[in-house]
């Protein structure tokens, strides 16, 4: 009697510790996001949604307000999917819950993209926040206060980290942080400075993860081509993988200044970009996260470049591709006027007309994310 007293016990406990197990796992299988419900679900078929970074003519594109919104959105004849926020760690660490909330109550998902850019100027070394630093938990306690933040907002967010990361101008490219070194960090047979921003990312994703911040859809956002255009720099090598990417993103602009001869048309430049992205993984939506061009410009026609773009976009000429945003902004590039840039659409009645009849004309273009 004592022995089968003894099985029943030990059976019991094996029982208890495979029930752990197993829990364990279902636990860990639910951070990856092909086994995690997204509060984002992508279009209907046939369907793209329609979003907007709606920057104010002082230039600084954290300082998006209500009125900027509702000028473009007015314009183009639809609301917004989501709107960007950028939130410059310079400026401020916190989740950024008072711009989220009434982009929220406007019925849009903002679409935070986080930028630890201490100087916020192009081409240069950060001083501050580095890739090693990030590495190093130097932010952790920052970045845990943000997902404890973003969880309590509940609502579905947007959130990349380092946008455009295949470009130079920012410094979490690789040419600030190992180049094509590939001995002084991580895996020997990686450039290194693509390798550190994998990790960081990768680092920032594990920690907003574990604090439940499970109401945020990762975004990866590639520069359409990459400059330097070194191997090293391919886009595909800073990519943390499908088990912490939700969607892909890319950057696509004609002229950006008025004195750009130079007109490459959004097709010529979509083409390759997107097949990179379709082979790196062939199961995740992309978003057309910025385009646009400037106005004036001695090159082309602004609203034409916009109706190429919109016509190949809404056409179903790349399949993957679940929406776009207009960077809806303008900016002074030096002391001459007639050079500054102009991408708003309110700014160019024929521009204007284009997104009225190509976005907010079309039922194929949404203004709010499905259910």
């Amino acid at each position: 009697m004592r022995i089968f007293r003894s099985i029943l016990i030990v059976i019991a406990f094996l029982y208890c510790i495979g029930a752990i197990l197993i829990n364990f796992a279902n636990r860990s299988c639910a951070e990856k996001p092909g086994n995690r419900p997204l509060m984002i679900p992508v279009p209907p078929a046939g369907k793209l949604y329609h979003g907007v970074h709606p920057m104010p003519l002082s230039s600084r594109d954290e300082d998006i307000s209500t009125d900027d919104l509702t000028s473009y959105e007015k314009t183009a004849g639809k609301p917004a999917a989501w709107v960007d926020i950028s939130q410059h760690w310079a400026i401020n660490r916190k989740f950024p819950e008072p711009t989220a909330a009434w982009i929220r109550t406007g019925g849009s998902v903002p679409y935070i993209r986080l930028m630890l850019w201490s100087t916020k100027k192009e081409h240069e070394k950060e001083p501050l926040f580095t890739l090693d630093a990030i590495l190093k938990g130097t932010f952790d306690n920052d970045f845990l206060a943000w997902a404890a933040a973003a969880g309590e907002f509940g609502s579905p967010l947007i959130v990349e980290f380092g946008p455009e990361m295949n470009g130079w101008w920012y410094p979490w490219n690789g040419y600030w942080n190992g180049s094509g070194e590939t001995k002084s960090y991580g895996d020997p047979s990686l450039p290194d400075g693509p390798e550190r921003f994998r990790d960081a990312y990768r680092h920032i994703i594990d920690i907003m993860r574990k604090a439940s911040a499970h109401n945020i859809l990762w975004v990866f956002h590639v520069n359409y081509n990459d400059w330097p255009n070194k191997s090293w720099n391919r886009f595909e090598n800073y990519y943390p993988g499908d088990d912490y990417i939700d969607w892909f993103a890319v950057s696509i602009y004609g002229a950006q200044q008025p004195i750009q001869a130079q007109w490459p048309e959004f097709s010529e430049l979509m083409e390759p970009v997107y097949h990179r992205l379709e082979k790196l993984s062939n199961n995740k939506p992309i978003m057309v996260s910025e385009f646009g061009v400037s106005a004036n410009s001695t090159g082309g026609s602004q609203a034409i470049w916009a109706q190429h773009a919109l016509e190949g976009l809404t056409a179903g000429r790349w399949p993957h591709v679940i929406g776009f945003a207009w960077w809806n902004a303008a900016w002074q590039n030096d002391a001459n006027p007639q050079h500054d840039t102009s991408m708003r659409v309110q700014d160019n009645p024929a521009l204007a007309a284009v997104f009225k009849k190509y976005v907010g004309g079309m039922e194929k273009v949404l203004g709010r994310i499905t259910k």
